[in-house]
């Protein structure tokens, strides 16, 4: 298996080649060359296995070159009931992603069972056991510049914390997180861990990274890394748990059933677009934002059209406040026939802060067949969905996961099941689910005190450069 870039100019590398990074270095993102796909008689095969069992057979087909042997090693240390130990009552921690049913077809797959309490762990926990493996293999050290919007950054730093040879530099954007997210990250006290509080908001972080990752020499001096979403493997191992929950749903490869996924940079239904490439039977793929629709806007008009920083709003579900959805790069080059030539001149646009409309061009009429649908959501909409949720099911849920839940309502279809991707458990968002239903959310015992604890960070503007030395000075 051979990873290509999005824009054509890098040349096809195994999945360990690219492992440690993030862009290729054309700039672009890796994609397989061509996709696996699983049969008929593989997917019924599939359909009893726990979620070890599925990780492995669905990652086996995504990186050949690590030892089977030494791959399986991985996937059971990482997917572990004592990891992912947060389930809510009634459910089994085993189960890894168990799934919640609200009414007939309608459901929540739970993915924030792990130590952050949000998705980014089902493909962080794994992305460190990876990293600390290959390392080791290659007797190197590498460096982590990440961006986070929220949860990334301390799925990240949670995953990477005392693993040998490895550093984090985590940007945030300075006081636009939820207390919880904030604690999360800053009160981590581990050496190899450094936050980075930027003044502005996700993007100017998403810039900064993309700006150092292009800045070949450095990045290859000082061994800078990826962990955001645009690094290949947290995409592949979300792929996993689209198939866990298909299964979950269903009793026969003949059904299909829908996802909606709330989504900022797109990394997380980018997954689902692949899980449905390699064969898994998906009706629709709900793309759901906040007021930072931009995604919305393109899966409505052809439009894709990302804003700036002041442009960029700061909402209750803030781990989608992106208007620059970095994923999105790699549903496009599929979408353009992998024409890499078409990629590289449509982020030219994007990159030199323009825009793109492909129903000018025809490609927006394909959208269609591979099942993306959208809708967006406000303050208002997720207060009263967190609500009526709670009313109606005796169930809480998180900010982000109520514009999923709105949006699906919108989209379901009779007879198909309807999963809701849940982004983050309620605690992580205290402030708002007291402002939706008049009391804070239950949180684990041991995470009881998070926000009182001493804090870590550094302040920085939004300096690329400023940044680059900070790193420097601190490897």
């Amino acid at each position: 298996m051979k990873y290509i870039s999005t824009r054509g100019q890098s040349p096809a590398l195994s999945f360990s080649e690219i492992l440690l990074g993030g862009l290729a270095p054309d700039g672009g993102l890796y994609l397989p060359e061509q996709y696996p796909h699983f049969s008929q008689d593989e997917l019924s095969a599939m359909r009893g296995m726990n979620y070890r069992d599925l990780a492995f057979t669905i990652l086996s087909r995504l990186i050949d070159d690590i030892p089977a042997s030494d791959l399986r090693t991985i996937v059971d240390k990482t997917y572990r009931a004592d990891v992912y130990a947060y389930a809510r009552p009634g459910q089994n921690a085993e189960d890894i992603t168990p799934t919640l049913k609200l009414e007939d077809d309608l459901y929540l797959l739970s993915l924030s069972n792990g130590p952050t309490l949000a998705f980014k762990d089902m493909a962080m926990q794994l992305l460190g056991n990876l990293f600390e493996y290959v390392l080791a293999q290659k007797g190197e050290t590498t460096n982590i510049l990440g961006a986070t919007s929220g949860d990334t950054g301390s799925a990240a730093e949670y995953a990477m914390r005392g693993k040998q040879g490895v550093k984090v530099f985590m940007l945030s954007p300075h006081q636009k997180m939820s207390r919880f997210q904030t604690a999360q990250m800053f009160s981590l006290q581990d050496s190899n861990i450094f936050n980075i509080a930027v003044k502005g908001v996700f993007d100017d972080c998403q810039d900064i990274v993309k700006a150092v990752s292009n800045d070949h020499a450095f990045k290859t001096k000082n061994k800078i890394g990826a962990v955001n979403s645009i690094n290949w493997a947290r995409v592949a191992a979300q792929v996993v748990y689209y198939f866990k929950g298909y299964f979950a749903v269903t009793t026969d490869n003949a059904q299909k059933v829908s996802f909606a996924v709330p989504s900022g940079n797109f990394g997380n239904v980018c997954a689902g677009h692949i899980a449905r490439m390699m064969g898994l039977p998906i009706a629709k793929l709900v793309v759901a934002t906040n007021e930072n629709d931009v995604l919305d806007e393109f899966f409505k008009t052809g439009v894709y059209r990302p804003r700036g920083s002041a442009n960029t709003y700061h909402t209750s579900s803030p781990s989608m406040d992106i208007s620059k959805a970095s994923n999105f790069e790699r549903f496009v080059f599929d979408l353009v026939g992998r024409d890499a030539s078409k990629v590289r001149e449509l982020w030219g646009r994007v990159d030199a802060g323009g825009s793109f409309d492909l129903k000018a061009v025809g490609w927006f009429d394909k959208v269609a067949d591979y099942g993306f649908v959208s809708g967006s959501s406000n303050h208002a909409h997720r207060m009263q969905t967190i609500k009526a949720t709670y009313e109606r099911y005796g169930v809480t849920i998180d900010t982000h996961t109520a514009d999923g839940l709105k949006v699906a309502l919108e989209q379901r279809e009779s007879g198909v099941p309807m999963l809701v991707l849940e982004t983050a458990l309620p605690a992580k968002f205290e402030d708002a689910i007291v402002e939706a239903l008049g009391h804070k959310p239950e949180r684990p015992q041991s995470l009881d005190g998070l926000e009182s604890l001493p804090q870590r960070f550094d302040v920085m503007d939004a300096d690329a450069d400023a940044i680059k030395q900070f790193i420097v000075n601190h490897i």
